[in-house]
């Protein structure tokens, strides 16, 4: 595992080298994200590639049709693992999972995946869901640098990929992002980054609105599809989980607005309707984009363009970006806004996570 290497792929890379990239990426990307444990088990997984173990679930890995990078194929079979191991309907693995690095890790997971092929197939039907609450500091940080720019504190958020919609809820949480604070301090969600740099602009923003897409959303509601989830976590880190359970309950108290929708029919609906003097609109999407193809993306980046030539000071338009630089290993928060602010500008670089953040705009 020290020595897994991470090159830069097509991420429309298809055939059995880009199979075996894609899962040897995996394995650096989250040793060097402090995941040894998620790094282990993808390492197993690409070991086995090279066998005949696994039934038909590695098969199906073995003879992947699709890009396996843009399709997060090592996700998608990692987080059925975690799952079993969550379940303890595999108690093999928490040697793993116990962080015990076991000589034979290959093998269990082998072996786990050959009693429960009927449980696994499922998860390499569609893409990881990634919704963390951990990220939504970006989307906070980011308002309070627009608000500072002269643009309406007031905002209604339009997100891409909203998953389960955590980042929907944002406005009952509570952000301490370098001693700026915002949102309420009595909040059962807290969250407060290692900050690096100086402070975000200490501006305020309230959110008027939010509504998201996913094209298979998530019902925080449902127990099974919360644990679904929960798979998807990496166990290394255990904030995450208790972040998750704070999202449970605001869920249940109130649960965010998701379409069943396409991106670019998601955000063609949005930006068609009427504007609110008073009020930025802002499109935002966090760990998102590689999953949406080229052509969707270019169609959605051409709607937000046309409709932030119309925009007006007293309601302007925002894109917020917080995603993978998969070169660096790190993400970044980048901003456009119109009118005045055409271009990108980066904002912070920062973990994955959320567990640190350095601010640089």
């Amino acid at each position: 595992m020290a020595d897994a290497e991470y090159k830069v792929m097509d991420p429309q890379a298809r055939g059995p080298e880009a199979i075996e990239r894609a899962f040897e990426n995996q394995v650096a990307y989250c040793r060097d994200n402090g995941a040894p444990i998620t790094a282990s088990v993808n390492q197993a997984l690409r070991e086995l590639i090279e066998t005949d173990r696994g039934g038909t679930v590695m098969l199906r890995v073995r003879k992947w049709a699709g890009p396996p990078l843009a399709d997060a194929l090592p996700l998608r079979l990692a987080g059925g693992l975690h799952a079993l191991h969550l379940t303890g309907e595999e108690p093999a693995l928490a040697p793993i999972y116990d962080g015990l690095g076991p000589n034979d890790a290959t093998a269990l997971v082998a072996d786990a995946i050959e009693r429960n092929e009927a449980f696994l197939l499922p998860w390499l039907d569609g893409p990881p869901q990634t919704n963390e609450a951990g990220r939504s500091w970006g989307y906070a940080a980011a308002m309070l640098w627009l608000a500072d720019k002269g643009l309406p504190a007031d905002f209604s958020l339009f997100e891409i990929g909203s998953s389960a919609g955590i980042n929907l809820m944002m406005r009952r949480y509570r952000f301490d992002l370098g001693g700026v604070t915002v949102g309420p301090a009595t909040s059962g969600m807290q969250l407060k980054p290692e900050w690096r740099g100086a402070p975000p602009p200490d501006a305020h923003f309230d959110i008027v609105g939010s509504k998201g897409c996913d094209l298979a959303p998530v019902d925080l509601t449902d127990p099974d599809q919360a644990l679904r989830l929960k798979a998807y976590i990496w166990p290394e880190f255990t904030t995450r989980f208790m972040r998750m359970d704070a999202a449970i309950e605001a869920a249940n108290r109130f649960p965010p607005e998701i379409a069943r929708q396409r991106g670019r029919d998601f955000v063609a609906d949005m930006l068609s309707g009427e504007t609110q003097p008073g009020v930025t609109r802002a499109l935002v999407h966090s760990v998102v984009w590689q999953y949406v193809p080229q052509e969707e993306r270019e169609r959605i980046e051409a709607t937000i363009v046309e409709a932030g030539a119309s925009a007006t000071a007293e309601a302007p338009l925002a894109w917020i970006s917080l995603e993978a630089n998969r070169d660096t290993h790190r993400h970044e928060l980048w901003v456009r806004y119109w009118p005045g602010g055409d271009a990108w500008v980066k904002l912070a670089t920062a973990h994955p996570h959320g567990e640190w953040v350095e601010w640089v705009a």
